[in-house]
């Protein structure tokens, strides 16, 4: 027994040893920049906080022998701030990673300090199309939608079913330029006409005088190149109009199931929209959806489930690269298919373009909705390669052609 006891004492003192060694390592940080407080703080805010948090304990806290840490701060919709919040999460908080930087704009803009300083940014909330074209970068994931996904499927069915003629009210900044121009495009090529648009600033509370233009078009859809709070308001006071009742389709371009709740289904009903994710898809989306609203009390938003499949992607790959370094986890990253509740056989491309199905749902009338949330029937599933833009459409200075 004598013996047995230096070798029992060399262990404990050996784990005792690698335990404060795992302590006296600094946590791995990861950064979100969100809007927490204004027009887009329900589709990303506390709730895609929440998401990297709950995709961090599943994970089990810590990797490579490192805590991990969700940051969060609000960029206001501001681009400056939203840059200056990069730069210090990057160069005094010790970030690895950023996620969501929800809107198009601040994400343009944090994306640009991201790819200065060689670190991952995964983007989950923002939809411009310019984020894997020309402002790609090696380290950028555009993870859950774009403005090129949504107008493809949305624009193509509705041109399709007879809608042909459409006017845009439009966003005034990235995100919804290039949501108008690439509905437009879809448009046109599928055999429609574009009468016209007018563009809005961000966060309007008064649609009134867009609406009236829109209407006067005579177009069969009036097109929503909006998000958030901009496309709740233009959707119910076009029905204050009666421009719904007067035959004209009003299109929300990219709504999420939080915006349809705030409408609610009297005023959405029949509305066509393109979604990346919808809670009650499958028992995979219900069980996922199920816990996050035991903490939020509201399902997760397409953008709010990205965030958790994309922070838990990036962590297996730094637990698989054996390192933090971003061109060996992106490596990795691209390397592995992404296989959860938000995406079956996902890839990430070389232009940053996450791959993975997308669908067209329309919205039930209240009598077919079995209460709060049951808010969408499913038309079509559409896979990744026919919904986003192919490689050789890419204007990615990283994709050879």
């Amino acid at each position: 027994m004598k013996r047995l006891l230096p070798s029992i004492f060399a262990a404990a003192f050996a784990l005792s040893a690698s335990a404060a060694q795992a302590q006296d390592k600094p946590p791995l940080k990861i950064g979100g920049i969100l809007d927490m407080s204004s027009l887009y703080a329900d589709i990303t805010g506390p709730g895609s906080e929440t998401a990297a948090k709950m995709a961090v304990e599943d994970f089990g806290g810590e990797v490579l022998g490192r805590k991990i840490q969700v940051l969060a701060a609000d960029h206001l919709n501001k681009a400056d701030l939203s840059a200056n919040i990069a730069r210090d999460m990057l160069d005094n908080q010790g970030v690895e990673m950023i996620y969501d930087v929800a809107a198009s704009a601040t994400a343009l803009a944090a994306g640009e300090i991201a790819k200065a300083r060689n670190k991952i940014i995964m983007f989950n909330g923002p939809g411009s199309i310019r984020l894997t074209n020309e402002a790609c970068g090696p380290y950028t994931v555009h993870y859950v939608f774009d403005t090129y996904g949504q107008a493809n499927v949305t624009g193509l069915a509705a041109v399709k079913s007879g809608l042909d003629t459409w006017f845009f009210l439009t966003a005034d900044y990235a995100f919804g330029q290039d949501l108008e121009k690439d509905t437009g495009s879809v448009v046109t090529k599928t055999g429609g006409k574009v009468l016209g648009s007018v563009r809005h600033p961000l966060n309007t509370s008064d649609f009134s005088s867009f609406l009236l233009q829109a209407q006067a078009s005579k177009a069969k859809v009036i097109g929503l190149a909006n998000a958030g709070g901009d496309t709740v308001n233009a959707i119910k006071q076009a029905a204050e109009f009666g421009i719904t009742k007067g035959g004209q389709k009003v299109s929300p371009l990219l709504a999420f199931v939080s915006d349809i709740d705030s409408i609610g289904l009297e005023t959405a009903q029949g509305l066509l929209l393109a979604e990346a994710f919808y809670w009650d898809l499958n028992d995979d989306t219900r069980a996922f959806s199920k816990r996050f609203m035991e903490r939020t009390k509201r399902v997760p938003t397409s953008a709010q489930a990205g965030v958790y499949s994309s922070v838990t992607h990036y962590l297996k790959a730094v637990k698989a690269a054996g390192t933090t370094d971003a061109a060996a986890v992106m490596k990795v990253m691209k390397e592995t298919p992404i296989n959860d509740f938000f995406a079956k056989n996902g890839k990430i491309r070389e232009d940053g373009r996450m791959i993975h199905d997308m669908y067209l749902f329309e919205v039930k009338k209240p009598s077919e909705s079995k209460g709060r949330w049951d808010d969408y029937k499913l038309l079509a599933t559409v896979p990744g390669n026919e919904a986003f833009q192919s490689l050789e459409q890419s204007r990615c200075p990283l994709v050879k052609k």
